[in-house]
């Protein structure tokens, strides 16, 4: 909290935006009151009014110097006003007077602000604004589309590389395909085009005119197109119009494409990474001459991502098949893997289509096997998307930013430097630079990504401040002192609370040990709090009771229930309207053959098809 205190008052002298926001918008109930008695205040009624605003504004100095947070001196801050207002009415008066002024501004505030809601408070918030705080994206002037900034970006290009790398060793190939899909194909497949019909953005003209009116311009009537065209929802349709040309032969079996890109799907309610009108991911489809290879290629690539989520991000998922209500749309099956938060809520963090034969009949897709006969071709598809920016940031950190597993993290290892003083010599600070490029190029070495900041006009603090909001696993202190004394200064994001001073020969290999340990640690983490938060055996009554006002809000949330279930669309939508629980998927794991058998549905009674993990879900 220090750290925090000193950072504020490097920037400002008084109180933090968000405090000031706060303070302007706040309704002024008290306005009327000092206005009509100041004038008639007497000499020892202002004098006592300066003494208690002293005695507030002593208290206040005492709390930040303490490091107390914003939250403890903030109703003191809102005395420490309504005083100063009592002695001078002026003060209390808005700067604003328009409502939507207001507004504005305490946007304006918030958008500025480096305070992060507590997850205690308000988990939604709290997300919103480590987002915010730690520079990973912000809103864009389109309506449900965000900005992904170069640390957010940076993220998601580990990720992408990663993972690309694991698909092409599977031997796929990338390609890229049309942003724009024409209508009538989206109408080939009836499941496909149901399911995707309310998210569709449509192109309907091919050039703007100016408004006869003067008052800008408009579409340009004469340019209606004769097949609108979608911009893609996901590219099945596409990318099987070119298998058609594609294929002829068993010999062009399997063939496995993939593709990185951009997707938009219209959402009425937007979140960041985890539900935007447009977002990153990237999408396979394959194409095989048997239901068997097809299902094999959909439950690895199930595995891929699963390896992915837990080697790279520390992220433990449960692999499960969904329910027929919950597929995606013209598909079979679909797998998924569905991962815990810490509010308890579940994110589907990747999913795989077995797509049987749907999309090989709609846009008659066929090859001739080796005794020269027509047979059709069996689908899949699958993807995951910068959702899983979502999932890293909700699976790791905490109130003071993010926490980065070291293996996806952009700098692994920022090095801070303490200057010397003013009457230290020249050769002090020569020194420390070359005692800072010898341990950056062990660093570098080992494969490390490591980032010196040597700003010389920002303080420490307010370095390290930045740096932990960041999530950068390790910061290294050295200043002049270190380097006479051959040693340097370790401060892991999470784990050890103190600072651990590791001698120089050590260091690199320090470095490249403790880094793999705090890997692991996350890991561990986080596969105690899914296992933790996985019940079992709860009857509707139990779950229904403990989800009904479960909020996104909420930080400790009831988690996930596993439970015996009869498989019924009905009974899965009355669920969902009585609770808003869904069911995230049939566990893999917890449906080997036999395992529900024997066991009764826990919503009808009836005997149980299966075992089904139910929970709300982001």
């Amino acid at each position: 909290m220090p750290l925090l205190f000193l950072s504020l008052v490097q920037r400002i002298h008084g109180f933090s935006p968000v405090l000031s926001g706060q303070i302007r918008t706040r309704p002024h109930r008290w306005i009327r009151l000092a206005s009509s008695t100041v004038n008639d205040l007497s000499s020892e009624e202002k004098s006592a009014l300066e003494e208690k605003i002293k005695s507030t504004g002593d208290q206040i100095r005492a709390l930040k110097e303490s490091g107390a947070n914003k939250d403890t001196f903030a109703p003191l801050v809102q005395e420490l006003l309504k005083l100063k207002a009592q002695l001078d009415p002026a003060l209390a008066k808005p700067t604003q007077t328009k409502k939507t002024q207001q507004q504005k501004k305490q946007h304006s505030n918030e958008e500025e602000s480096d305070f992060i809601t507590a997850r205690s408070v308000d988990y939604s918030k709290w997300y919103n604004d480590l987002i915010r705080v730690a520079g990973l994206a912000e809103t864009s002037p389109v309506r449900g589309c965000m900005v992904i900034k170069p640390w957010g970006m940076s993220l998601w290009d580990r990720v992408r590389n990663e993972l690309d790398a694991k698909i092409q060793n599977r031997g796929v190939e990338n390609a890229y395909f049309p942003l724009l899909i024409p209508k009538s194909f989206l109408s080939k497949e009836a499941e496909h085009v149901d399911g995707f019909a309310t998210e569709c953005a449509v192109v309907t003209h091919h050039r703007l005119t100016a408004d006869p009116d003067g008052s800008g311009l408009i579409a340009d009537p004469e340019a209606k197109l004769e097949d609108p065209l979608i911009i893609r929802p996901t590219s099945e349709t596409m990318i099987w119009y070119m298998f058609r040309k594609w294929i002829n032969s068993h010999r062009d079996l399997p063939l496995k494409i993939n593709q990185w890109a951009n997707v938009m799907r219209w959402e009425m309610r937007t979140r960041p990474f985890l539900r935007t009108s447009e977002f990153l991911w990237q999408e396979g489809h394959t194409a095989h001459a048997t239901a068997e290879d097809a299902v094999e290629e959909a439950r690895a690539m199930l595995d891929v991502y699963a390896d992915l989520c837990q080697d790279l991000l520390s992220i433990p998922v449960v692999k499960g098949v969904k329910s027929p209500s919950e597929r995606f749309a013209g598909a079979s099956d679909t797998y998924t893997i569905e991962a815990l938060m810490q509010n308890g809520w579940a994110l589907q963090s990747g999913t795989s289509h077995f797509l049987g034969q749907s999309f090989g009949n709609a846009f008659d897709v066929t090859f001739q096997d080796q005794n020269g006969e027509q047979q059709p071709v069996w689908g899949t598809s699958w993807g995951v998307s910068t959702r899983l920016l979502g999932a890293l940031i909700m699976t790791h950190s905490d109130d003071a930013g993010l926490v980065l597993p070291p293996k996806v993290a952009p700098v692994q290892v920022v090095i801070v430097t303490i200057p010397p003083k003013k009457s230290d010599g020249p050769e002090v600070q020569q020194r420390l630079n070359a005692a800072v490029d010898d341990l950056v190029e062990k660093l570098k070495a080992k494969g490390i990504r490591v980032k010196v900041d040597d700003r010389d006009y920002v303080r420490s603090g307010a370095k390290y401040f930045e740096w932990e909001r960041k999530g950068v696993p390790l910061r290294i202190e050295i200043g002049p002192r270190d380097v006479q004394n051959e040693v340097c200064v370790f401060k892991y994001r999470v784990g050890d609370v103190e600072k651990k001073s590791v001698s120089w020969v050590d260091a690199a290999q320090m470095v490249e040990s403790g880094l793999k340990e705090f890997q692991s640690a996350l890991l561990e983490r986080a596969n105690e709090r899914l296992q933790d938060g996985i019940r079992q055996g709860a009857t509707y009554a139990e779950m229904k009771s403990l989800l009904e006002n479960d909020e996104a809000s909420e930080y400790n949330g009831p988690g996930l229930f596993l439970v015996p279930w009869k498989c019924d669309a009905d009974n899965e939508r009355k669920i969902k309207e009585e609770c808003k629980a869904t069911i995230r998927c049939y566990p893999l794991k917890e449906n080997q053959e036999g395992m529900h058998e024997g066991q009764k549905c826990f919503y009808s009674g009836e005997e149980a098809t299966h075992m089904a993990l139910f929970g709300r879900a982001f």
